[in-house]
């Protein structure tokens, strides 16, 4: 589980902490995270995709879903045994 943190929770919460600080322009005094940076960067990132770059961030958003949605599911099939053994004590205990 702690590796799932480190390589999926982490660059996640880096690239939305990014996007949504320059997005709002609070800088703390360095380009990195000014609004100018966040629409250069996208800017390119459209140029090489090949599309409007205010259409990136819905499906950066999109695919970060779709994706920790596999993940969970992959780590649900892995553990179902588990999950479903606490289901079922739930259940005693509740009916």
């Amino acid at each position: 589980m702690r590796y799932l943190l480190i390589f999926w929770a982490g660059p996640l919460a880096l690239f939305w902490g990014w996007y949504f600080l320059s997005l709002n322009d609070i800088s703390f005094g360095t380009t990195f995270f000014s609004r100018e940076m966040n629409d250069l960067v996208f800017e390119v990132y459209g140029n090489v995709l090949g599309i409007d770059p205010q259409a990136i961030p819905p499906l950066a958003a999109r695919a970060c879903v779709i994706d920790s949605l596999i993940l969970f599911a992959i780590i649900a099939f892995r553990r179902r045994r588990d999950i479903l053994a606490r289901f079922q004590a739930w259940r005693e205990r509740y009916s």
